[in-house]
């Protein structure tokens, strides 16, 4: 089964599931496939924004539900934590509409926002409003931009064991980027 099957049958879910675990690439991933016909444009733009909205509002409940917990006391010690509270505390409707938008600040700040008193409900509209414009716009940057990023990859199209090394250059070069970024959180330490 080629990757483009895999994309037409599945692109969806992974869309969906790809915005509320990994964030911006998977969803400009979902408007490029939709620029190449491969998905339905407002199918990506919903597969993105409920995703991000299922996991924003999961990471908010358990901020709210396991506040005492050590692996939510871990994520209060760190400085991004202490960063998304004292945003929030200033400004804290629009905070909680713009996080989803700053580098750093995605995962730990719904967290963050649960163990505050932030009502359930302001959450989940704020979200739900936030995650739609968030869904909707780096989709369509993915379909705006898709005929640039389409020239790109039609000029290099791996065939047989050439997928072996694209996949085996990228994984390298996660590796070499989650490595920098921790020697860098050590050394500000």
């Amino acid at each position: 089964m080629s990757i483009e099957t895999l994309i037409a049958q599945y692109g969806l879910a992974a869309v969906f599931l790809g915005a509320g675990i990994e964030g911006e690439t998977m969803v400009l991933a979902g408007g490029l496939f939709a620029h190449e016909g491969l998905l339905s444009l407002p199918g990506a733009m919903i597969a993105a924004a409920t995703g991000s909205f299922v996991a924003d509002q999961a990471f908010f409940a358990a901020g709210r539900r396991f506040r005492d917990h050590r692996w939510v006391q871990r994520a209060q010690s760190k400085p991004a934590f202490a960063k998304a509270l004292d945003t929030l505390e200033r400004y804290p409707i629009g905070f909680i509409f713009i996080f989803r938008f700053l580098y750093g600040l995605r995962t730990v700040s719904p967290i963050a926002i649960g163990t505050t008193h932030v009502p359930t409900r302001t959450f989940l509209w704020i979200n739900a409003i936030a995650a739609a414009v968030w869904g909707v716009l780096f989709t369509s940057l993915g379909y705006v931009f898709g005929t640039g990023i389409a020239e790109l990859l039609g000029r290099y199209r791996p065939h047989g064991r050439q997928w072996l090394w694209v996949a085996l250059a990228a994984v390298v070069l996660g590796t070499l980027f989650a490595a920098f970024r921790w020697w860098r959180r050590r050394r500000q330490r």
